[in-house]
């Protein structure tokens, strides 16, 4: 019996432990980690398994997956807002829902939030986290002008000398911002930059998530590369060579009191 906790309602569901463990194996998407660097990522980021984390924008739940299994703490998951006017992001967050209902063996140390950048939302208490993580979606906030906001609600979540850590596809040096906003890439030095002018101080980056491959120039921006592939058959061995895209890595730290 394990306890998944949504919107602060605890659900208690009874499921076989043993296939439940087998199931979740089976259905991970290893596929990436050679582009993810997974463990790299975690230990660079300086997780250890009592924190407890949250988890910006989780999307279809591929790092949620192995945080979830490693984090004995509290693993918040904020993910799109259920009353969100937009369908897409009702539909992803109803997804993830399912998939942490459907094996509580698990997500059992899962508790389900909202962040919601349109209406500066994050429900996550204050001063509650020990570190925060979130992987390519600092790009998708530029839409909402709102991406300064995004690293100030950070900021407030997390406790005294919390971590950031932040994934992000890396576009080169001097991008332009209408370019950022429609290719998906963003300049390493916006990124630190958005983070610096919310509080937080920049303690290390790595390169563990690069791809000298990646131009970051393609006819649809990032989404053209895998997983996305936006062209379909169109090159597609060209993008599969790629592969994922270029990534800044970096960690970031609130200062203590």
């Amino acid at each position: 019996m394990k306890n998944i906790k949504i919107n602060g309602l605890s659900l208690i569901l009874i499921l076989g432990i043993a296939s439940v463990a087998l199931t979740a194996q089976a259905e991970r998407d290893s596929s990436r980690d050679q582009f993810r660097h997974p463990v790299e990522t975690i230990d660079f980021f300086g997780l250890t398994p009592e924190m407890n984390v949250v988890e910006i924008t989780p999307g279809g739940g591929w790092y949620t997956e192995l945080l979830a299994d490693y984090i004995t703490g509290t693993l918040f998951a904020a993910h799109f807002n259920p009353k969100s006017k937009g369908e897409y992001f009702r539909n992803s967050r109803a997804r993830f829902e399912k998939k942490l209902l459907a094996n509580p063996q698990l997500y059992g140390n899962v508790e389900l939030h909202t962040f919601d950048i349109s209406i500066n939302l994050l429900t996550t208490p204050a001063n509650s986290a020990d570190a925060l993580v979130t992987f390519r979606n600092v790009h998708n906030w530029l839409r909402s002008n709102n991406e300064a906001v995004a690293f100030e609600l950070f900021y407030k979540t997390l406790k005294a000398g919390g971590i950031l850590g932040v994934v992000e596809h890396r576009a080169a040096y001097g991008t332009d911002r209408e370019t950022m906003l429609t290719s998906g890439y963003m300049t390493q030095e916006y990124v630190i930059d958005l983070a610096e002018r919310a509080g937080f101080v920049l303690e290390a980056s790595t390169e563990i998530n690069a791809n000298p491959k990646d131009s970051a120039d393609h006819p649809k921006g990032v989404w053209t590369l895998p997983p996305s592939l936006r062209l379909g058959a169109v090159d597609r061995d060209k993008y599969l060579a790629i592969g994922e895209s270029d990534r800044m890595t970096l960690r970031f730290r609130k200062p203590k009191l």
